[in-house]
Formats: C-alpha cells, sequence, structure tokens
C-alpha cells in the first residue's frame, strides 16, 4: 500500500519533472474521496537551495534522512551525472528497506549510478537512451516505451512519460477509482496507448556508398511503386547477390526493410501535414492497402495511423492539400 512518497531532489532539477510528482502525490485531494499522502521533499541538505533548469531554486523540507521509510522514493530530471556517494548511499539503502524507486525522464541516471539498474530493464528519454547505454551496458534499456514496470524500480522516458508512470503506480497500489480520480482532476487521460517511438524522429539513414546513392534517392522519389531486388540491381548495374550484400553493408538492413522503413516515415509526414485518407496515404507510400499500412505504421511506430494523426495532426489552416 502507498501511503508515503519521497521526492530526492537534485542541483540541476528539472521542473516539470519535479512538478509531476508533485501535482501526482502531493496535492490533498481528500474533497474527491482520495487518500491523502505523506509527501516529503527532500534534498542532500534539509534546508539548502536546489538550482533549477528554469532559473529559480527549491528548497528542500528534508534531507536524506526524509528518504527513510518512504514507501516510494521518486527522483525527477536532473542534468547532473555525476552524484555525491552520500546521495548514492541513501538511494541504496531506501532500496534495501524496501521502497520502490520511481524515476521521471533522466532522474533513472541516480538509479544507475548508484548499481540498482544492473542487470534490470528500464527506460530513458529517447534524447538520451544511446548516452545511458554507453555509460552503463549492463543495463537493458527499452526505448520504445513510455514507462517500464520492474517491480521495485518504475522508470518513465522523458518529461510528460512521467505522468503515465506515476499514474500507472498509483492504478498498481492504489486502484483504479484512485487513479481515475486523479487523472480526472488533472485533466488527462488515465492510461495512454503506445509509446515513445512515436515521438522520436527517425531521419532517412544517408548511405556512404556512390554507387548506391542514385538507386536510394530513385526508391525515395517512386515509394507508391513496388521494387524488386532484381529490377533494383539492374538499374544499379550489379548482379542481385552483389547488390544485396552491399545494400545490407551499406544501409545496415536489407532491400526490403529499408524501403518499409522509408514508406512508413513517409506516411508519417502525410498524416501530420495533409488531410488525405489512410487509403489514400496508403496508395502515395506504395503499401497497396489501409490494412498493410497500418500493419507496417504500428510495428514501427508503435500507435495506428489514425491515432498517430489525431496526436501530430497539423491544424486544418496549416495542413497542406492533397
Amino acid at each position: 500500500m502507498l501511503r508515503s512518497v519521497a521526492v530526492l531532489i537534485l542541483p540541476d532539477l528539472a521542473v516539470f519533472e519535479f512538478g509531476v510528482l508533485c501535482e501526482v502525490f502531493g496535492l490533498d485531494r481528500s474533497d474527491d474521496g482520495l487518500p491523502v499522502l505523506d509527501f516529503r521533499v527532500c534534498g542532500q541538505v534539509a534546508g539548502e537551495p536546489i538550482s533549477t533548469t528554469a532559473g529559480v531554486d527549491v528548497t528542500p523540507k528534508y534531507g536524506l534522512d526524509g528518504l527513510r521509510g518512504a514507501d516510494l522514493v521518486a527522483i525527477p530530471a536532473t542534468r547532473m551525472r555525476e552524484f555525491p556517494e552520500e546521495v548514492l548511499n541513501a538511494v541504496r539503502q531506501a532500496e534495501a528497506d524496501g521502497a520502490t524507486l520511481l524515476t521521471v525522464c533522466s532522474g533513472v541516471f541516480v538509479l544507475a549510478a548508484a548499481g540498482i539498474l544492473d542487470g534490470r530493464k528500464c527506460t530513458a528519454h529517447w534524447y538520451s537512451v544511446d548516452e545511458l547505454r554507453a555509460r552503463y551496458p549492463q543495463i537493458t534499456v527499452d526505448p520504445d516505451v513510455l514507462y517500464v514496470d520492474d517491480g521495485n524500480l518504475i522508470t518513465s522516458a522523458g518529461t510528460a512519460a512521467g505522468i503515465d508512470a506515476c499514474l500507472h503506480l498509483v492504478r498498481r497500489e492504489l486502484g483504479s477509482a484512485v487513479v481515475n480520480g486523479i487523472a480526472r482532476r488533472m485533466v488527462v487521460p488515465p492510461q495512454r496507448e503506445g509509446g515513445q517511438r512515436q515521438f522520436i524522429e527517425r531521419p532517412i539513414p544517408k548511405c556512404s556508398a556512390d554507387s548506391l546513392g542514385p538507386v536510394l534517392d530513385w526508391m525515395l522519389t517512386h515509394l507508391d511503386v513496388e521494387h524488386s531486388v532484381a529490377d533494383l540491381a539492374r538499374r544499379a548495374a550489379m548482379s542481385e547477390r552483389t547488390f544485396a550484400r552491399r545494400f545490407t553493408t551499406e544501409t545496415g538492413t536489407t532491400p526490403h526493410r529499408w524501403l518499409t522503413r522509408q514508406r512508413v516515415l513517409h506516411a508519417r509526414r502525410l498524416l501530420e501535414d495533409t488531410d488525405l485518407g489512410v487509403d489514400a496515404v496508403a496508395a502515395r507510400c506504395g503499401f497497396g492497402s489501409a490494412t498493410l499500412l497500418r500493419h507496417h505504421f504500428r510495428k514501427v511506430v508503435g500507435v495506428a495511423p489514425a491515432d498517430y494523426r489525431r496526436t501530430f495532426r497539423s491544424s486544418e489552416r496549416d495542413a497542406l492539400p492533397a
């Protein structure tokens, strides 16, 4: 049962992520029949102001001793990557005492530095995934999800994904009625569909081979037609075997997978910037049918085309004509 929450704030604190924890766990909503939690804001030293990325300071009422006995220790994002051993020891002790640990965005680096994530699964903001993997190769990082629930460890992706992780924890510990009440007051859905794949920019990979460059450019301008390896090899003046081998070497994938990915990227742009229907988008991108588009789009992006459009569609005034 979740009764007490200690939020550990560190210098270069991200105020939105800190605010998410305050909003979900720190407000008194007893007028709606919701439980009131023992909520503590803790720093390395009680009463010592903590700098934030917004240029204002936040002063914690508690020091590291405030983590003791908390059911949940939550760590919001920070730009710090090196942490005082005293802080890491306090987090390790909290886990040893049975606390659930939750991070929002780059707060995950604190748990990683403490060794708590070794051999465990987690996530982070897609922008920080490569850095996290490079610093801590012993951790399994899932870059596609909004949050990872690994029992006593819950890690979230960037910024607003912290809301999803916090509400998930409330649902897990206090039930659907409580999480629905909190979400209603926050005017957010109690659970979002999809993962952070839909938010990641995926630029078209560049090919270093001059011999394949013209073929790739031609494929990109003719996504709506069928392409066989035999046809592409002839256009590149190579045998099929040589073309397939060189293509994989230079792009890191097969012609079919590369083409499918580019079609999905083009579909994303059409869904964002035009008023074309899903059938027309499928035809423009070479998928042939809306069913095939939905299959590949969900596989790559993580959500259905219609859901993606609702999230990222330009305004009617800015949408391009079909």
